[in-house]
């Protein structure tokens, strides 16, 4: 009787293919037809983004509140670190007005830092939390970053502010000409190619913003469930190759989490310092 229970549970069980096919699915508003879909909305990117950000500005809020000027403790020490780290490198970018820009920096790199840390869950997390409360295999994805969506919304939040202070600091005219006279000269005849390629310049900032977050940490996700996989094995060599394996990548995913979020906010800055300087 127990043989042909632990037969049927391996009947059911899903393939390798559907396994991961399953985890990257997005928990979402409706159905999904194409592709490109603006009508269907990524619960779980939207629920995780907006709850990482508040746990981050609890963060910041609570280091701020204990801040002393004495010794300072070890959290503190950590976030005067990063604090410093952000204010440097701001500080040798923008030359300009840094009141917004600097704590602008802070707000992406701990963000992103926080999403991309999400990554260190178990995979199988969620699913067995759904598990307990009689929801079944629902689809549920814990890491933003990893969601095209969602890199895509901060890389156009990144290209509104570069729309922002190229207005603000060169104003509407200084901005239009520059469009038109930068980089090849003010020849009406390379108006057509100044426009052209600036245009080309601001949708590749864009897209390449998002793409490289997403791409990392996408890929990041995806090994953890090839681990996973190696797991599910009934052999002792499986689960070993599991438990050394998903330890030694977990090691090494750290510094791609660290790296993700300061090359985004590195980018934000260089993006946004671009716009305070003319051709």
């Amino acid at each position: 009787m127990a043989s042909e229970t632990v037969a049927a549970g391996a009947a059911h069980a899903p393939t390798a293919s559907e396994y991961i096919v399953h985890h990257l699915g997005h928990l979402q508003s409706s159905h999904q037809h194409g592709i490109i879909d603006f009508s269907v909305v990524n619960l779980d990117t939207i629920f995780w983004s907006i709850a990482i950000g508040v746990l981050g500005c609890l963060f910041m809020f609570k280091a701020a509140r204990r801040a002393t000027a004495g010794v300072p403790g070890r959290f503190q020490a950590l976030v005067e670190i990063v604090v410093e780290m952000v204010e440097d490198q701001s500080k040798a970018i923008v030359h300009g007005n840094r009141s917004f820009i600097a704590p602008l920096a802070l707000t992406v790199f701990v963000w992103v830092l926080l999403m991309n840390a999400m990554d260190f869950l178990p995979v199988d997390m969620f699913s067995a939390i759904f598990g307990l409360f009689g929801m079944g295999e629902m689809h549920h994805r814990s890491v933003p970053t990893a969601d095209l969506n969602g890199t895509l919304g901060m890389a156009l939040g990144v290209f509104a502010l570069m729309m922002f202070y190229n207005i603000k600091i060169k104003g509407i005219g200084g901005f239009i000409h520059e469009l038109f006279c930068a980089p090849f000269g003010a020849h009406p005849a390379l108006w057509i190619f100044n426009l052209g390629l600036n245009i080309i310049e601001f949708v590749a900032k864009t897209v390449s913003l998002a793409m490289r977050l997403f791409g990392n940490m996408y890929a990041g996700e995806l090994v953890f469930l090839l681990i996973a996989l190696l797991g599910s094995t009934a052999t002792w060599w499986g689960f070993g190759m599991h438990v050394i394996a998903g330890s030694i990548w977990a090691v090494f995913h750290i510094l791609i989490v660290v790296l993700q979020a300061f090359i985004f906010m590195m980018l934000t800055l260089v993006y946004v310092g671009q716009a305070h300087e003319g051709h």
